[in-house]
């Protein structure tokens, strides 16, 4: 795997030429965004926290759990729904890549995403 072969973009961003397959990695639809125009390929519900991890993580209002809600998440990707769904990216990206990861939340940095992204090219790599 190289570096370029999975990309984060959020849903607000304009898709981009090297975009190849757009896969949604949030568990609601963008609020205000249209189909047509957030121009997903692939909708992978399954692949994000659960809604109790979510709602969980998201009444702390001290910004105080994200390492937590971090291994909670780690946990939450062993599980077989969730396994079975990074086998999906997983595929995606060997099938010839690259696979943009699309997201709305705000703060990406501190979101499931870099979680996710760090469990795929773990994946990626022993996989290989």
């Amino acid at each position: 795997m190289t570096g370029s072969d999975v990309r984060v973009r959020r849903v607000y961003e304009p898709k981009g030429a090297g975009d190849g397959t757009r896969v949604l990695v949030d568990r609601l639809w963008p609020r205000g965004e249209s189909k047509e125009r957030a121009a997903i390929d692939k909708w992978l519900k399954d692949v994000t926290p659960s809604a109790e991890l979510r709602s969980w993580y998201h009444a702390d209002r001290t910004g105080t759990r994200y390492d937590e809600f971090t291994e909670r998440y780690r946990t939450e990707l062993t599980d077989p729904v969730h396994r079975a769904a990074v086998r999906e990216l997983v595929e995606l990206v060997e099938e010839g890549g690259p696979v943009t990861l699309v997201t709305a939340v705000k703060d990406v940095a501190h979101s499931h995403v870099p979680v996710l992204v760090d469990h795929l090219e773990h994946e990626l790599h022993h996989h290989r």
